[in-house]
């Protein structure tokens, strides 16, 4: 074959080839049908399942193999969640809800700022491919990455990767005010409010699904003495 109709064959492919991918939606995902609630109504549904924690009248206590089948061909969870991975925060039960209702990511500390594409990218997956109407970034009282955050604010002496982890927490604790209990508190919160104030302005995918008004991303804390998420504002 000569070269110049190789050329040619190749250059007419790539033009068709680019053609058809401009005429693609800008993120061609969205395989999951779109979800039957809005934002609020899931954050309202998680709400609800969180009183009902506190309550001791749980409505979702199967956890047998028989319970995961129905899914097996796919899912559809009302929210993704943000979480912490400290033992002490499994979110589908203190929110009371079904397997397959939600779509969990979680790493020490529950951040997003700096956290790379692992945590950010699996938060993106769950809007962009499973179409959830709500991300939800949750804190907890008495975090151990937030403490750790606290106690090497001026030092880099934590070892390997956890001193990474930890630095992308201490802008959160360098923005607090208070001493002791009440620091740490308002160290968490801060630390989930800069998680949810990047999500909604930075991450590019996240951002544009909350400007057409696609999608709510909140925050809360939830108290271990207690077993109650408070939504922050």
């Amino acid at each position: 074959m000569p070269a110049s109709s190789f050329t040619r064959r190749h250059f007419l492919a790539n033009t068709a080839a680019l053609a058809t991918a401009a005429a693609l939606p800008r993120f061609a995902f969205a395989s999951a049908p779109p979800s039957k609630y809005t934002g609020d109504q899931a954050l309202h549904i998680l709400m609800q399942g969180n009183a009902r924690f506190v309550s001791g009248k749980l409505l979702h206590p199967g956890r047998k193999p028989e319970d995961f089948r129905p899914l097996a061909a796919g899912q559809t969870p009302l929210a993704a969640v943000l979480g912490c991975a400290d033992s002490r925060v499994p979110p589908e039960i203190l929110f009371d809800q079904g397997i397959g209702d939600i779509f969990t990511v979680r790493v020490a500390g529950n951040y997003a700022n700096g956290a790379g594409a692992s945590v950010n990218g699996s938060l993106e997956y769950g809007v962009a491919e499973l179409n959830v109407p709500l991300v939800l970034v949750l804190g907890h009282t008495e975090c151990g990455a937030v403490k750790a955050a606290i106690a090497h604010l001026h030092d880099d002496e934590l070892p390997a990767d956890i001193k990474d982890l930890v630095a992308d927490i201490k802008p959160a604790v360098a923005a607090s005010t208070g001493t002791s209990k009440q620091l740490l508190a308002d160290a968490i919160r801060n630390n989930v409010q800069r998680s949810v104030a990047y999500l909604t302005t930075q991450d590019e995918i996240l951002s544009e699904r909350v400007k057409a008004g696609k999608l709510k991303i909140a925050g809360g804390v939830y108290d271990l003495a207690t077993g109650k998420v408070m939504l922050l504002t």
